[in-house]
Protein backbone atom coordinates (compact mmCIF):
# COMPACT_ATOMS: atom_id res chain seq x y z
CA UNK A 1 0.00 0.00 0.00
CA UNK A 2 3.07 2.32 0.80
CA UNK A 3 4.40 1.58 -2.62
CA UNK A 4 1.08 2.33 -4.23
CA UNK A 5 0.94 5.67 -2.03
CA UNK A 6 4.31 6.56 -3.00
CA UNK A 7 3.54 6.03 -7.30
CA UNK A 8 0.93 8.19 -6.81
CA UNK A 9 2.54 11.21 -5.11
CA UNK A 10 5.28 10.71 -7.75
CA UNK A 11 3.03 10.83 -10.74
CA UNK A 12 1.23 13.51 -9.00
CA UNK A 13 4.61 15.98 -9.22
CA UNK A 14 5.17 14.66 -12.92
CA UNK A 15 1.49 16.01 -13.92
CA UNK A 16 2.05 19.05 -12.58
CA UNK A 17 5.71 19.30 -13.97
CA UNK A 18 4.62 18.56 -17.25
CA UNK A 19 1.33 21.05 -17.15
CA UNK A 20 4.12 23.73 -17.47
CA UNK A 21 4.30 22.54 -21.19
CA UNK A 22 0.91 23.48 -22.04
CA UNK A 23 1.14 26.65 -21.42
CA UNK A 24 2.70 27.41 -24.47
CA UNK A 25 -0.16 25.49 -26.47
CA UNK A 26 -1.78 27.44 -29.27
CA UNK A 27 -5.69 28.73 -28.39
CA UNK A 28 -7.95 26.42 -30.79
CA UNK A 29 -10.17 28.33 -32.93
CA UNK A 30 -13.04 25.60 -32.94
CA UNK A 31 -12.91 23.36 -30.14
CA UNK A 32 -15.73 20.18 -30.74
CA UNK A 33 -17.26 17.91 -28.68
CA UNK A 34 -18.53 14.49 -30.70
CA UNK A 35 -20.52 12.98 -28.09
CA UNK A 36 -21.97 9.04 -28.99
CA UNK A 37 -25.23 7.52 -27.66
CA UNK A 38 -24.67 4.05 -26.06
CA UNK A 39 -21.28 3.26 -28.22
CA UNK A 40 -19.37 0.74 -26.73
CA UNK A 41 -15.56 0.65 -26.87
CA UNK A 42 -15.47 -2.13 -29.21
CA UNK A 43 -18.13 -0.92 -31.56
CA UNK A 44 -16.43 0.50 -34.60
CA UNK A 45 -13.57 -0.51 -36.55
CA UNK A 46 -11.27 2.44 -35.01
CA UNK A 47 -11.33 0.24 -32.25
CA UNK A 48 -11.16 -3.06 -33.31
CA UNK A 49 -14.55 -4.54 -34.84
CA UNK A 50 -14.18 -5.35 -38.31
CA UNK A 51 -18.00 -5.56 -38.99
CA UNK A 52 -18.82 -1.93 -38.39
CA UNK A 53 -16.84 0.50 -40.84
CA UNK A 54 -16.70 3.68 -39.42
CA UNK A 55 -14.20 5.47 -42.32
CA UNK A 56 -14.40 9.20 -40.54
CA UNK A 57 -13.73 7.34 -37.06
CA UNK A 58 -10.67 5.61 -38.57
CA UNK A 59 -9.21 8.68 -40.03
CA UNK A 60 -9.82 10.26 -36.70
CA UNK A 61 -8.01 7.56 -34.81
CA UNK A 62 -4.93 7.35 -37.36
CA UNK A 63 -4.53 11.24 -37.17
CA UNK A 64 -5.13 11.60 -33.33
CA UNK A 65 -4.58 10.30 -30.03
CA UNK A 66 -6.58 7.30 -29.18
CA UNK A 67 -7.18 6.97 -25.81
CA UNK A 68 -7.76 3.34 -23.99
CA UNK A 69 -8.69 3.80 -20.35
CA UNK A 70 -11.03 7.03 -20.80
CA UNK A 71 -14.24 7.09 -18.80
CA UNK A 72 -17.70 8.40 -18.94
CA UNK A 73 -18.95 9.32 -15.13
CA UNK A 74 -21.66 7.32 -15.10
CA UNK A 75 -22.96 4.15 -17.08
CA UNK A 76 -26.39 5.90 -17.74
CA UNK A 77 -26.54 9.00 -20.16
CA UNK A 78 -27.89 11.97 -17.59
CA UNK A 79 -25.64 12.16 -15.09
CA UNK A 80 -22.20 11.68 -17.87
CA UNK A 81 -24.09 14.62 -19.27
CA UNK A 82 -24.17 16.59 -16.37
CA UNK A 83 -20.80 15.55 -15.33
CA UNK A 84 -19.48 16.77 -18.66
CA UNK A 85 -21.32 20.17 -19.08
CA UNK A 86 -20.40 21.13 -15.17
CA UNK A 87 -17.36 19.16 -14.35
CA UNK A 88 -18.80 18.05 -11.30
CA UNK A 89 -19.56 14.30 -10.22
CA UNK A 90 -23.67 14.04 -10.96
CA UNK A 91 -24.26 10.98 -8.66
CA UNK A 92 -23.39 14.09 -5.41
CA UNK A 93 -27.12 15.01 -5.78
CA UNK A 94 -29.72 13.41 -4.61
CA UNK A 95 -31.57 11.31 -7.53
CA UNK A 96 -29.63 11.88 -10.16
CA UNK A 97 -30.67 9.17 -12.72
CA UNK A 98 -32.45 8.83 -16.08
CA UNK A 99 -34.32 12.16 -16.56
CA UNK A 100 -38.83 11.63 -18.01
CA UNK A 101 -39.01 14.06 -21.31
CA UNK A 102 -41.06 16.27 -19.07
CA UNK A 103 -38.36 16.77 -16.29
CA UNK A 104 -37.29 20.24 -15.88
CA UNK A 105 -33.65 21.79 -16.19
CA UNK A 106 -31.34 20.01 -14.17
CA UNK A 107 -27.97 22.31 -14.41
CA UNK A 108 -27.16 25.62 -12.79
CA UNK A 109 -28.26 28.50 -15.08
CA UNK A 110 -25.94 31.62 -15.41
CA UNK A 111 -25.57 32.91 -11.58
CA UNK A 112 -25.81 29.58 -10.39
CA UNK A 113 -22.35 27.84 -11.11
CA UNK A 114 -20.08 28.13 -14.14
CA UNK A 115 -21.05 25.63 -16.84
CA UNK A 116 -18.80 24.36 -19.33
CA UNK A 117 -20.53 26.81 -22.26
CA UNK A 118 -20.77 29.55 -20.52
CA UNK A 119 -17.08 29.46 -19.28
CA UNK A 120 -16.76 29.30 -23.58
CA UNK A 121 -18.74 32.17 -23.64
CA UNK A 122 -17.07 34.37 -21.73
CA UNK A 123 -13.57 33.31 -23.24
CA UNK A 124 -15.29 34.55 -26.66
CA UNK A 125 -16.84 31.70 -27.99
CA UNK A 126 -19.97 31.26 -30.07
CA UNK A 127 -21.10 28.21 -28.80
CA UNK A 128 -24.21 25.70 -29.69
CA UNK A 129 -25.53 22.39 -28.38
CA UNK A 130 -27.22 20.35 -31.49
CA UNK A 131 -28.13 17.16 -30.76
CA UNK A 132 -29.95 15.21 -27.94
CA UNK A 133 -30.67 16.97 -24.89
CA UNK A 134 -31.85 14.54 -22.04
CA UNK A 135 -31.09 17.62 -19.21
CA UNK A 136 -34.37 18.91 -18.78
CA UNK A 137 -36.22 21.99 -19.80
CA UNK A 138 -38.20 24.66 -18.14
CA UNK A 139 -38.42 25.56 -14.22
CA UNK A 140 -41.08 22.80 -13.55
CA UNK A 141 -43.26 24.63 -11.91
CA UNK A 142 -45.64 23.74 -13.83
CA UNK A 143 -45.63 20.94 -16.57
CA UNK A 144 -43.88 22.35 -19.37
CA UNK A 145 -45.63 24.26 -22.07
CA UNK A 146 -44.48 23.21 -24.93
CA UNK A 147 -46.28 25.42 -27.32
CA UNK A 148 -44.55 28.80 -26.51
CA UNK A 149 -41.05 29.73 -25.32
CA UNK A 150 -39.34 27.16 -23.17
CA UNK A 151 -37.67 28.64 -20.56
CA UNK A 152 -34.62 27.91 -19.00
CA UNK A 153 -33.20 25.83 -22.09
CA UNK A 154 -29.84 25.38 -23.43
CA UNK A 155 -29.31 29.15 -23.75
CA UNK A 156 -29.45 29.98 -19.72
CA UNK A 157 -26.99 27.43 -19.03
CA UNK A 158 -24.19 29.18 -21.83
CA UNK A 159 -25.27 27.92 -25.23
CA UNK A 160 -25.90 31.17 -27.88
CA UNK A 161 -28.17 28.90 -30.53
CA UNK A 162 -29.75 25.02 -29.28
CA UNK A 163 -31.45 22.53 -31.91
CA UNK A 164 -32.07 19.67 -29.49
CA UNK A 165 -34.42 17.03 -28.67
CA UNK A 166 -36.00 17.04 -25.40
CA UNK A 167 -35.20 13.58 -24.32
CA UNK A 168 -34.39 10.69 -26.43
CA UNK A 169 -35.40 9.32 -29.05
CA UNK A 170 -37.92 6.64 -27.42
CA UNK A 171 -39.36 9.18 -25.21
CA UNK A 172 -41.99 11.68 -26.12
CA UNK A 173 -42.17 14.62 -27.02
CA UNK A 174 -40.66 13.22 -30.36
CA UNK A 175 -39.80 17.39 -32.12
CA UNK A 176 -36.57 18.99 -32.07
CA UNK A 177 -36.39 22.32 -30.14
CA UNK A 178 -34.69 24.97 -31.76
CA UNK A 179 -33.32 27.98 -29.17
CA UNK A 180 -36.52 27.55 -26.84
CA UNK A 181 -39.59 26.88 -29.64
CA UNK A 182 -40.80 23.69 -31.37
CA UNK A 183 -39.82 23.62 -34.61
CA UNK A 184 -42.69 23.24 -37.34
CA UNK A 185 -45.38 23.66 -34.73
CA UNK A 186 -48.93 24.83 -35.68
CA UNK A 187 -50.44 26.75 -32.79
CA UNK A 188 -54.26 24.85 -33.93
CA UNK A 189 -52.68 21.36 -32.75
CA UNK A 190 -50.96 22.53 -29.27
CA UNK A 191 -48.74 19.55 -28.28
CA UNK A 192 -49.30 17.65 -24.64
CA UNK A 193 -47.25 15.24 -22.91
CA UNK A 194 -47.43 13.53 -19.56
CA UNK A 195 -45.62 10.83 -18.09
CA UNK A 196 -48.41 9.60 -15.50
CA UNK A 197 -48.02 5.52 -16.29
CA UNK A 198 -52.28 5.30 -16.40
CA UNK A 199 -52.67 8.60 -18.21
CA UNK A 200 -54.57 9.21 -21.68
CA UNK A 201 -55.81 11.89 -23.13
CA UNK A 202 -59.58 11.94 -22.99
CA UNK A 203 -61.23 11.69 -26.33
CA UNK A 204 -58.07 12.72 -28.08
CA UNK A 205 -56.84 9.58 -29.15
CA UNK A 206 -55.38 10.25 -32.54
CA UNK A 207 -52.09 8.71 -34.39
CA UNK A 208 -49.66 10.34 -32.80
CA UNK A 209 -51.43 8.86 -29.04
CA UNK A 210 -52.29 5.58 -29.82
CA UNK A 211 -51.24 2.93 -27.43
CA UNK A 212 -49.15 -0.37 -29.01
CA UNK A 213 -52.28 -2.82 -29.07
CA UNK A 214 -53.97 0.02 -31.04
CA UNK A 215 -51.86 0.10 -33.53
CA UNK A 216 -50.15 -3.36 -33.77
CA UNK A 217 -50.75 -3.00 -37.28
CA UNK A 218 -49.24 -0.04 -37.97
CA UNK A 219 -45.90 -0.43 -35.69
CA UNK A 220 -42.59 -0.71 -38.16
CA UNK A 221 -40.84 -4.32 -37.50
CA UNK A 222 -38.41 -2.91 -35.71
CA UNK A 223 -40.87 -0.35 -33.37
CA UNK A 224 -42.34 -3.01 -31.17
CA UNK A 225 -41.34 -2.68 -27.44
CA UNK A 226 -40.25 -5.19 -25.36
CA UNK A 227 -41.44 -3.78 -22.27
CA UNK A 228 -44.11 -2.36 -20.36
CA UNK A 229 -41.91 0.89 -20.60
CA UNK A 230 -41.71 1.46 -24.30
CA UNK A 231 -45.24 0.83 -24.87
CA UNK A 232 -47.23 4.21 -23.62
CA UNK A 233 -47.25 5.97 -27.28
CA UNK A 234 -46.77 4.97 -31.12
CA UNK A 235 -45.21 7.93 -33.10
CA UNK A 236 -44.11 7.35 -36.77
CA UNK A 237 -44.50 3.35 -36.45
CA UNK A 238 -42.45 3.27 -33.39
CA UNK A 239 -43.83 2.38 -29.48
CA UNK A 240 -42.40 5.14 -27.25
CA UNK A 241 -41.69 5.90 -23.58
CA UNK A 242 -44.84 8.16 -22.41
CA UNK A 243 -47.93 10.11 -23.37
CA UNK A 244 -48.31 12.28 -26.46
CA UNK A 245 -51.01 13.93 -28.24
CA UNK A 246 -50.87 17.31 -30.35
CA UNK A 247 -47.73 18.53 -32.83
CA UNK A 248 -48.17 16.46 -35.91
CA UNK A 249 -47.00 18.65 -37.98
CA UNK A 250 -43.33 18.86 -35.88
CA UNK A 251 -43.00 15.05 -35.39
CA UNK A 252 -39.50 14.19 -36.09
CA UNK A 253 -39.13 11.24 -38.39
CA UNK A 254 -36.81 8.76 -37.18
CA UNK A 255 -34.78 8.03 -40.59
CA UNK A 256 -33.98 11.49 -40.56
CA UNK A 257 -33.34 12.54 -37.06
CA UNK A 258 -29.47 12.27 -38.45
CA UNK A 259 -29.65 14.07 -40.89
CA UNK A 260 -31.46 17.05 -39.38
CA UNK A 261 -29.05 17.22 -36.14
CA UNK A 262 -26.06 17.33 -39.31
CA UNK A 263 -28.15 20.56 -40.91
CA UNK A 264 -28.06 22.12 -37.73
CA UNK A 265 -24.58 21.56 -37.15
CA UNK A 266 -23.43 22.93 -40.61
CA UNK A 267 -25.59 26.10 -40.32
CA UNK A 268 -24.47 26.98 -36.75
CA UNK A 269 -20.25 26.37 -37.92
CA UNK A 270 -21.55 28.19 -41.61
CA UNK A 271 -23.24 31.23 -40.09
CA UNK A 272 -20.83 31.50 -37.35
CA UNK A 273 -17.23 31.38 -39.86
CA UNK A 274 -14.77 33.48 -38.86
CA UNK A 275 -15.37 33.36 -35.34
CA UNK A 276 -14.24 30.75 -32.49
CA UNK A 277 -16.56 28.41 -31.92
CA UNK A 278 -17.50 26.01 -29.50
CA UNK A 279 -19.68 22.85 -30.76
CA UNK A 280 -21.55 20.43 -28.19
CA UNK A 281 -22.56 17.67 -30.63
CA UNK A 282 -24.31 15.25 -29.31
CA UNK A 283 -25.67 12.18 -32.01
CA UNK A 284 -28.86 10.61 -31.38
CA UNK A 285 -27.14 7.18 -32.58
CA UNK A 286 -27.07 4.73 -31.45
CA UNK A 287 -29.47 4.97 -28.88
CA UNK A 288 -32.58 3.06 -29.53
CA UNK A 289 -35.23 3.02 -31.22
CA UNK A 290 -33.09 2.18 -33.87
CA UNK A 291 -34.42 3.29 -37.58
CA UNK A 292 -31.41 4.28 -40.14
CA UNK A 293 -31.55 5.91 -42.65
CA UNK A 294 -32.57 3.50 -46.13
CA UNK A 295 -29.12 4.51 -47.57
CA UNK A 296 -27.42 3.01 -44.25
CA UNK A 297 -29.15 -0.11 -44.71
CA UNK A 298 -27.00 -3.28 -44.44
CA UNK A 299 -23.92 -1.06 -44.37
CA UNK A 300 -22.53 -3.30 -41.48
CA UNK A 301 -22.74 -6.79 -40.33
CA UNK A 302 -24.12 -6.43 -37.39
CA UNK A 303 -27.57 -5.63 -38.28
CA UNK A 304 -29.44 -2.42 -37.24
CA UNK A 305 -27.46 -1.89 -34.43
CA UNK A 306 -24.21 -2.14 -36.92
CA UNK A 307 -26.16 0.08 -39.27
CA UNK A 308 -26.68 3.47 -36.74
CA UNK A 309 -23.49 3.15 -36.04
CA UNK A 310 -22.28 3.65 -39.31
CA UNK A 311 -25.02 6.47 -39.96
CA UNK A 312 -23.50 8.05 -36.83
CA UNK A 313 -19.79 7.70 -37.96
CA UNK A 314 -21.31 9.74 -41.22
CA UNK A 315 -22.12 12.51 -39.06
CA UNK A 316 -19.04 12.94 -37.59
CA UNK A 317 -17.53 12.84 -41.37
CA UNK A 318 -20.38 16.24 -41.99
CA UNK A 319 -19.45 17.99 -38.97
CA UNK A 320 -15.45 17.90 -40.59
CA UNK A 321 -16.56 18.56 -43.45
CA UNK A 322 -18.71 21.49 -42.52
CA UNK A 323 -15.46 22.45 -40.33
CA UNK A 324 -13.28 22.49 -43.61
CA UNK A 325 -15.48 24.06 -45.80
CA UNK A 326 -15.85 27.39 -43.29
CA UNK A 327 -11.87 27.98 -43.16
CA UNK A 328 -11.54 26.38 -39.85
CA UNK A 329 -7.98 24.08 -40.63
CA UNK A 330 -7.62 21.22 -39.05
CA UNK A 331 -4.53 22.56 -37.28
CA UNK A 332 -6.98 25.07 -35.38
CA UNK A 333 -9.42 22.56 -34.37
CA UNK A 334 -9.69 20.77 -31.32
CA UNK A 335 -12.20 17.65 -31.26
CA UNK A 336 -12.66 15.25 -28.85
CA UNK A 337 -14.54 12.27 -29.70
CA UNK A 338 -16.40 9.91 -26.84
CA UNK A 339 -19.70 8.74 -26.02
CA UNK A 340 -22.26 8.85 -22.81
CA UNK A 341 -21.85 5.71 -21.59
CA UNK A 342 -21.55 2.07 -22.15
CA UNK A 343 -23.39 0.06 -24.81
CA UNK A 344 -26.30 -2.48 -24.55
CA UNK A 345 -27.59 -4.11 -27.43
CA UNK A 346 -31.38 -5.00 -26.57
CA UNK A 347 -32.95 -1.86 -24.56
CA UNK A 348 -36.82 -2.21 -25.01
CA UNK A 349 -37.44 -3.07 -28.34
CA UNK A 350 -37.66 -6.26 -30.40
CA UNK A 351 -35.51 -4.60 -33.32
CA UNK A 352 -33.84 -7.79 -33.98
CA UNK A 353 -30.21 -6.53 -32.39
CA UNK A 354 -29.96 -9.71 -30.23
CA UNK A 355 -30.09 -11.97 -33.02
CA UNK A 356 -27.58 -9.98 -35.47
CA UNK A 357 -25.26 -9.10 -32.79
CA UNK A 358 -24.85 -12.93 -31.57
CA UNK A 359 -21.07 -13.55 -30.60
CA UNK A 360 -20.45 -9.50 -30.31
CA UNK A 361 -18.83 -8.26 -27.34
CA UNK A 362 -19.74 -4.33 -27.43
CA UNK A 363 -17.30 -3.71 -24.81
CA UNK A 364 -14.57 -5.99 -25.35
CA UNK A 365 -12.24 -6.54 -23.88
CA UNK A 366 -13.77 -5.65 -21.30
CA UNK A 367 -17.71 -6.96 -18.99
CA UNK A 368 -20.74 -5.27 -18.03
CA UNK A 369 -22.01 -2.38 -20.00
CA UNK A 370 -24.83 0.40 -20.03
CA UNK A 371 -26.39 0.52 -16.42
CA UNK A 372 -23.40 -1.75 -14.61
CA UNK A 373 -20.39 -0.56 -12.56
CA UNK A 374 -18.08 -2.92 -14.74
CA UNK A 375 -15.82 -1.51 -16.89
CA UNK A 376 -17.74 -1.81 -20.02
CA UNK A 377 -20.32 0.87 -17.85
CA UNK A 378 -17.95 3.45 -18.04
CA UNK A 379 -14.52 3.15 -20.37
CA UNK A 380 -15.51 4.98 -23.36
CA UNK A 381 -13.76 5.13 -27.14
CA UNK A 382 -12.08 8.42 -26.54
CA UNK A 383 -10.25 10.11 -29.32
CA UNK A 384 -8.47 13.48 -29.03
CA UNK A 385 -7.71 15.40 -32.74
CA UNK A 386 -5.83 18.44 -33.47
CA UNK A 387 -3.00 17.70 -36.02
CA UNK A 388 -0.09 19.64 -35.28
CA UNK A 389 -0.58 19.40 -31.60
CA UNK A 390 -1.36 15.99 -30.59
CA UNK A 391 0.78 13.25 -31.65
CA UNK A 392 -0.90 10.47 -33.31
CA UNK A 393 -0.62 7.42 -31.31
CA UNK A 394 -1.92 5.44 -28.27
CA UNK A 395 -2.39 6.31 -24.82
CA UNK A 396 -3.16 4.45 -21.89
CA UNK A 397 -3.94 7.74 -19.43
CA UNK A 398 -6.61 6.91 -17.28
CA UNK A 399 -8.82 9.67 -18.23
CA UNK A 400 -12.35 11.07 -17.38
CA UNK A 401 -14.73 13.10 -19.11
CA UNK A 402 -15.86 15.17 -16.01
CA UNK A 403 -12.12 16.69 -16.67
CA UNK A 404 -12.72 18.21 -19.65
CA UNK A 405 -14.00 21.29 -18.38
CA UNK A 406 -10.95 22.54 -16.57
CA UNK A 407 -8.70 21.35 -19.29
CA UNK A 408 -10.22 23.19 -21.63
CA UNK A 409 -9.79 26.31 -19.32
CA UNK A 410 -6.32 25.86 -19.19
CA UNK A 411 -6.28 25.82 -22.73
CA UNK A 412 -7.86 28.83 -23.46
CA UNK A 413 -6.62 30.56 -20.17
CA UNK A 414 -9.72 31.09 -18.64
CA UNK A 415 -8.66 31.12 -14.71
CA UNK A 416 -11.79 32.87 -13.12
CA UNK A 417 -13.66 29.87 -12.10
CA UNK A 418 -15.47 30.36 -9.03
CA UNK A 419 -15.03 28.00 -5.84
CA UNK A 420 -18.83 26.60 -6.16
CA UNK A 421 -18.25 25.52 -10.25
CA UNK A 422 -16.51 22.60 -11.68
CA UNK A 423 -15.99 20.95 -8.26
CA UNK A 424 -14.18 17.55 -9.59
CA UNK A 425 -12.73 18.42 -12.52
CA UNK A 426 -9.11 18.27 -12.77
CA UNK A 427 -6.27 20.07 -15.70
CA UNK A 428 -6.15 16.74 -17.38
CA UNK A 429 -4.35 18.83 -20.36
CA UNK A 430 -1.20 17.12 -20.63
CA UNK A 431 -2.70 13.85 -21.21
CA UNK A 432 -5.14 14.83 -23.58
CA UNK A 433 -2.79 16.42 -25.85
CA UNK A 434 -0.16 13.28 -25.16
CA UNK A 435 2.31 15.52 -23.80
CA UNK A 436 2.40 13.19 -20.51
CA UNK A 437 1.69 9.65 -20.17
CA UNK A 438 0.13 9.89 -16.83
CA UNK A 439 -3.70 10.93 -15.95
CA UNK A 440 -5.82 10.34 -13.07
CA UNK A 441 -4.14 7.86 -10.33
CA UNK A 442 -7.68 7.32 -9.42
CA UNK A 443 -11.42 7.22 -10.26
CA UNK A 444 -15.02 7.14 -9.10
CA UNK A 445 -17.23 4.82 -11.56
CA UNK A 446 -21.05 5.35 -10.94
CA UNK A 447 -23.79 3.37 -12.30
CA UNK A 448 -27.54 4.17 -12.40
CA UNK A 449 -28.45 3.84 -8.69
CA UNK A 450 -26.22 5.18 -5.98
CA UNK A 451 -23.49 2.97 -6.24
CA UNK A 452 -19.92 3.76 -6.72
CA UNK A 453 -16.76 1.68 -7.77
CA UNK A 454 -13.04 3.12 -7.27
CA UNK A 455 -10.26 2.63 -10.07
CA UNK A 456 -6.66 3.20 -8.08
CA UNK A 457 -4.32 2.75 -10.91
CA UNK A 458 -4.74 -0.53 -12.28
CA UNK A 459 -7.19 -1.29 -9.54
CA UNK A 460 -10.82 -1.25 -8.79
CA UNK A 461 -12.56 -1.72 -5.87
CA UNK A 462 -16.22 -2.84 -6.54
CA UNK A 463 -19.50 -2.76 -4.17
CA UNK A 464 -19.91 -7.03 -4.18
CA UNK A 465 -22.97 -9.44 -3.03
CA UNK A 466 -24.22 -9.18 0.76
CA UNK A 467 -22.42 -5.94 1.09
CA UNK A 468 -19.21 -6.95 0.27
CA UNK A 469 -16.05 -5.41 -1.33
CA UNK A 470 -14.35 -7.18 -4.85
CA UNK A 471 -11.02 -6.25 -5.90
CA UNK A 472 -9.81 -6.62 -9.61
CA UNK A 473 -6.19 -6.16 -10.98
CA UNK A 474 -7.82 -4.84 -14.66
CA UNK A 475 -3.71 -5.37 -15.81
CA UNK A 476 -4.27 -9.00 -15.95
CA UNK A 477 -7.84 -9.73 -15.65
CA UNK A 478 -10.24 -7.42 -17.71
CA UNK A 479 -12.98 -8.85 -17.20
CA UNK A 480 -13.05 -8.57 -13.43
CA UNK A 481 -13.41 -12.52 -12.81
CA UNK A 482 -10.54 -12.55 -10.15
CA UNK A 483 -11.88 -11.19 -6.90
CA UNK A 484 -8.30 -10.36 -4.88
CA UNK A 485 -10.40 -8.94 -2.32
CA UNK A 486 -9.45 -11.56 0.06
CA UNK A 487 -6.21 -12.01 -0.18
CA UNK A 488 -5.61 -7.80 0.31
CA UNK A 489 -7.09 -6.93 2.58
CA UNK A 490 -5.21 -4.03 3.64
CA UNK A 491 -5.38 -2.41 -0.31
CA UNK A 492 -9.56 -3.19 0.53
CA UNK A 493 -9.78 -1.15 3.55
CA UNK A 494 -7.72 1.73 2.24
CA UNK A 495 -9.27 1.91 -0.93
CA UNK A 496 -12.74 1.81 1.21
CA UNK A 497 -11.73 4.75 3.38
CA UNK A 498 -10.46 6.56 -0.06
CA UNK A 499 -13.70 5.97 -1.82
CA UNK A 500 -15.64 7.70 1.33
CA UNK A 501 -12.80 10.67 1.17
CA UNK A 502 -14.25 11.16 -2.27
CA UNK A 503 -17.71 10.98 -1.42
CA UNK A 504 -17.48 13.75 1.56
CA UNK A 505 -15.24 16.00 -0.68
CA UNK A 506 -16.79 18.98 -2.25
CA UNK A 507 -20.07 19.29 -0.58
CA UNK A 508 -20.70 15.24 -0.02
CA UNK A 509 -23.45 13.50 -1.54
CA UNK A 510 -26.78 13.80 -1.23
CA UNK A 511 -26.47 16.93 -1.21
CA UNK A 512 -29.43 19.43 -3.23
CA UNK A 513 -29.42 20.00 -7.17
CA UNK A 514 -29.18 23.36 -8.51
CA UNK A 515 -32.22 25.67 -7.85
CA UNK A 516 -33.47 24.29 -11.64
CA UNK A 517 -33.59 20.93 -10.09
CA UNK A 518 -36.95 18.52 -10.65
CA UNK A 519 -39.53 19.28 -7.94
CA UNK A 520 -40.18 15.40 -7.07
CA UNK A 521 -36.33 15.05 -6.51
Amino acid sequence: MQTLLRVSLGIALLCAAVSAQTERLPKPRAIIIFYADDLGYNDTSAYGCAKVPCPHLETLAQQGLVFTDAHSTSSVCTPSRYSLLTGTYAWRYRGMGILPGDARLILPIKGEQLTLPAMMQLAGYRTAAIGKWHLGLGRGIKPTNWNGLISPSPREVGFDESFIMAATGDRVPCVFIQNGRVVNLDPADPIRVNYTPSFRFPNELVAADMTEEQLTTQLKPWGRSADKQHDKTVIAGISRIGHMSGGKSALWNDQKIADRINEAAVRFIRENAGHPIFLYFCANDIHVPRDPHPRWRGKSQLGIRGDVTVQMDDSLGVVRNALAEAGYKAEETLLIFTSDNGPVIADGYLDGALQDCAGHNPAAPYSGGKYTLREGGTRMPFIVHWPGVVQPGKSAALICQVDISRSLAHLIGFSAIPQDSMLDSQNMLPALCGLSKQGRNELPEHNHATNLALRFNHYKLMPGPNASWQLFDLSTDPVEQNDLAPKQPELVRMLIQRLHAIKQQNGGINCSLPTAAPDTW
